[in-house]
């Protein structure tokens, strides 16, 4: 017996949940004769579903034939028997590569399954530093690494391979393990630079380095940001963004911080240092929100000289200290306006 077209209807729309629909796309799908009265109805049927079980709303607002159908969710229970408290997550930062101690921040900030480590810098002071070393601590999970510059296409095919500095920097941290027993890569490299939520892996740690947008669409950063973290599941979701010197945002400004829930800021400290800020975090032990780090590079991917500073009580972080009735740069701090702690 064949269906009635209301049946078929509320069939289709099902598998159309989330979606944008016309009547004349309806009509398409369905196979409905221009002739038959099923032509005029399925108009009907719409309006009354519409009207109804408020599954389908007008994106326009007007009666022009156009539907969004709802994606249907279902309550989730909270309190039940069986619920799962788990721990937080046993994310590993970077460590200092002469003393080999974990940065002193590590053990304040309390890193959960499906949370966003969010990294933002000023071109040529570290990011990608940070990012191979939170990959080579974390290697135990085999994480998922993509981005710009880790890839390169091959001749005019569709196959990748490694760029010759990604391989160099890996090479340069002979301290960690690349490979497991049998010689594979102990982690995923995807040549992936747009649609990155499309390709998180869920579960696992994903390190994107870095997510690059036009400049005039910086605030999509957002809605970027909050796919790739639906997407994660129990995973960590680790992006990286550039950063203008003496901001106090990443490019995408507030955007940038509305789904992440641990922040780091890389600025210039002098010619050859970088400074970390810590900025938005959303669980912690103790205060570390604000709190900035100097250090130095070495070979590309060498954490070295990893301190905590504080503003220098001279020229109270100006870099500038008076003399007589004019100012002179502040030898307290070598003119950065900060201290070792």
């Amino acid at each position: 017996m064949e269906m009635r077209l209301s049946d078929r209807l509320k069939e289709f729309l099902v598998g159309a949940q989330g979606r944008d629909v016309t009547l004349t796309y309806l009509r398409s799908e369905l196979k409905i004769d221009p002739d038959s009265n099923s032509w005029e109805s399925i108009k009907v049927l719409m309006h009354n579903f519409s009207k109804g079980e408020r599954k389908l709303v007008r994106p326009s607002g007007r009666n022009d034939g156009c539907y969004h159908v709802v994606r249907q969710v279902k309550p989730v229970r909270v309190f039940i028997k069986e619920r799962e408290r788990r721990p937080p997550f046993n994310f590993f930062f970077p460590r200092d590569f002469d003393t080999g101690m974990d940065m002193p921040f590590a053990e304040s900030i309390v890193i959960r399954e499906g949370d966003t480590i969010s990294v933002g810098g000023v071109s040529n002071y570290g990011k990608t530093a940070i990012i191979l070393n939170m990959l080579g601590e974390n290697i135990e999970y085999n994480p998922v690494l993509m981005g710009n510059e880790y890839t390169t296409r091959i001749g005019d095919t569709d196959e990748y391979e490694p760029t010759p500095r990604f391989l160099n920097r890996l090479d340069n941290m002979d301290w960690v393990q690349w490979t497991n027993g049998d010689g594979q890569d102990a982690f995923t490299l995807l040549p992936v630079k747009e649609d990155y939520a499309e390709h998180i892996i869920k579960d696992r740690i994903n390190f994107i380095d870095w997510i690059n947008l036009d400049a005039s669409r910086l605030y999509d950063i957002g809605r970027i940001m909050e796919d790739c973290k639906a997407a994660v599941g129990r995973g960590i979701v680790v992006p990286v963004l550039q950063k203008d010197p003496d901001s106090a945002y990443m490019r995408g400004k507030t955007f940038t911080k509305d789904f992440t829930d641990c922040e780091l800021l890389i600025d210039r400290f002098t010619e050859w240092e970088s400074m970390m800020t810590i900025g938005k975090v959303k669980e912690y032990k103790q205060a570390v929100i604000g709190k900035k780090y100097a250090f130095g590079i070495s070979q590309g991917v060498k954490i070295i000289n990893f301190r905590e500073i504080v503003k220098c009580g001279v020229c109270y972080g100006k870099g500038w200290k008076k003399s007589g009735n004019s100012s002179a740069p502040c030898t307290d701090c070598n003119k950065t306006g900060y201290v070792n702690k």
